[in-house]
């Protein structure tokens, strides 16, 4: 009989296990739409039963194929209940006494396999003692727990094909969260100690001009602050952000399994395969390979190059201390061990950019959803993952500041870099001599540094579109925007004018404090529309 327009059956109640039904039905096509002659359009398919499932509006989370595929084989394999949920929507063809009929009948249909299976178990236990030798792998491999069973049932495991966006996200949230910072930060002393063992972890030159430069490794902040500190902590908070959302704030918000729920952050995550491997060919051959012989090769084999001297073309002016060869070994190792460092810190932003596009849309999902507890749980969700990237977003500028800090220092006519930035203060306070630009140099970091900037930038205000425009935090997050806002403006004008040091000592002072605390102090929880107190 029709009913909303779709084929509707009765449930039978003659008995039936969850496959003789279920194959009945799937015959039949129940709750397949009518044709135009009123007619049914036919039986289900594996594919159109689970597109049917995944676009009923309150399914969040959809259903993937191979679950769907199992119910139609001649298995053992039962359905779990969240899909009799889906399932039951489907054959009462989306009216609510219907549906609530069949998924009693679906529920006992379930049991009935469950029972069945049960009495198999019980007759092969009878067989055990008749075959010594089989019978252990054989009970074994039969008696398995409820838990076990419903695994196997849903068998809702992502693909085993390799994906890059996948393998990168393994690397943020699988193991311990210590694994990739603590991996960083080795590589970063590493590369310390061989250049102590080489001699140029402290070392300086005499410019033409007379000025003599330092030019050490262990001097650049770009090598020892960005890679020691704030890279490494910047993927501890996209650790702990990531394992927040996938192992509680995701679980809190939509409706199945746990297994359900990490299948669709797995098909998000996949989603962004081809961003992932754009800005891996960008890190490794463009920031990586192509930079490294341009900046470093060629002017170490070749000679010239109009680039700012620096500790990887020291071999030019100072081969007592080190020789081309060693220099091309050890910049090539350098740049290899950046250029990787720079895929996984995109791969980070990627990450953060997927989170919030899949929180926006579970809430965009669940705005007709009943209750203000739910309500208030999304808002508070929603407020904690902006307190995690805002964070990531500090790190990032601050990663910014390293570079084009580093690279407008060996242009200028500073000593070294502590010199140079305290000599800025002191000329802007008391006048004295410009520690500005002294030289014309070709300045590939400047570049490089703005893109992690804006990178870092575009996904903050990414999330404070998304989450901001329809969560109440609002007062929050003018506070972290503004902090953001000063940062960057720091960086942009570093070297600029006179006294720009002022300006970036108290942008930094405001983004350390933003780290510890991103909340910056308490505040009410009316800004979460609840009257209920948040720290």
């Amino acid at each position: 009989m029709p009913k909303n327009g779709k084929l509707f059956l009765p449930p039978p109640k003659d008995g039936s296990d969850f496959k003789e039904l279920f194959k009945q039905l799937a015959a039949a096509g129940a709750g397949r739409p009518l044709g135009s002659d009123g007619f049914p359009a036919g039986p289900w398919t594996p594919e159109l039963l689970a597109e049917a499932i995944s676009q009923i509006d309150s399914n969040l989370i959809g259903v993937d194929l191979r679950t769907v595929q199992l119910w139609f084989q001649d298995n053992e394999k039962g359905i779990s209940t969240a899909n009799i949920r889906w399932l039951a929507r489907i054959f009462g063809c989306d009216d609510p006494v219907a549906t609530s009929e069949w998924q009693m009948e679906l529920s006992a249909a379930q049991s009935r396999l469950t029972a069945k299976r049960r009495d198999l178990k019980k007759a092969d236990s009878t067989v055990v003692p008749e075959v010594p030798d089989l019978a252990p792998t054989a009970v074994d491999d039969e008696m398995e727990s409820p838990a076990k069973l419903e695994r196997d049932t849903e068998a809702n495991q992502p693909s085993r094909r390799f994906n890059l966006a996948g393998r990168s996200e393994a690397l943020f949230s699988r193991g311990s969260p210590l694994n990739l910072p603590a991996s960083v930060f080795a590589g970063a002393t590493a590369l310390g100690f061989l250049s102590y063992i080489m001699g140029i972890h402290d070392a300086s030159y005499n410019r033409t001009d007379g000025l003599v430069k330092q030019v050490g490794f262990l001097w650049a902040p770009n090598w020892t602050f960005l890679f020691m500190v704030f890279l490494p902590l910047f993927f501890a908070f996209v650790i702990e952000l990531l394992l927040f959302w996938k192992n509680e704030g995701r679980l809190k918000l939509v409706l199945g399994s746990r297994t359900e729920s990490d299948d669709a952050w797995a098909r998000n995550v996949e989603a962004s395969s081809y961003t992932n491997w754009a800005v891996f060919l960008i890190c490794v051959l463009f920031a990586g390979l192509f930079q490294w012989i341009g900046v470093c090769l060629i002017p170490l084999v070749k000679g010239g190059g109009n680039y700012a001297m620096d500790w990887g073309k020291l071999a030019l002016v100072r081969p007592e201390v080190i020789s081309v060869p060693m220099e091309v070994i050890f910049t090539g190792l350098a740049y290899l061990y950046m250029c990787l460092c720079f895929y996984l810190f995109f791969a980070g932003l990627i990450l953060l950019h997927t989170l919030v596009h899949d929180l926006w849309k579970i809430g965009e999902a669940s705005k007709n959803r009943a209750g203000g507890d739910y309500e208030y749980e999304l808002n508070g969700i929603a407020l904690l993952v902006m307190r995690g990237i805002f964070r990531c977003t500090i790190l990032g500028i601050l990663i910014a500041i390293c570079m084009k800090a580093q690279s407008s220092y060996l242009a200028s006519n500073g000593k070294n870099i502590v010199a140079w930035l305290l000599g800025d203060m002191s000329s802007a306070l008391y006048g004295g001599k410009d520690m500005g630009s002294g030289s014309s140099y070709r300045m590939p970091t400047h570049y490089s540094s703005l893109l992690v900037a804006i990178s870092t930038g575009i996904v903050f205000l990414y999330g404070s579109i998304r989450l901001g425009a329809g969560y109440r935090f609002h007062l929050p997050l003018w506070k972290m925007s503004a902090v953001v806002g000063l940062l960057f403006t720091s960086y942009l004008l570093i070297d600029a004018f006179t006294g720009f040091s002022i300006l970036l000592g108290i942008g930094v002072l405001f983004a350390m404090y933003g780290l510890i605390d991103p909340g910056f102090g308490r505040w009410r929880a009316c800004d979460l529309g609840n009257n209920q107190s948040v720290s």
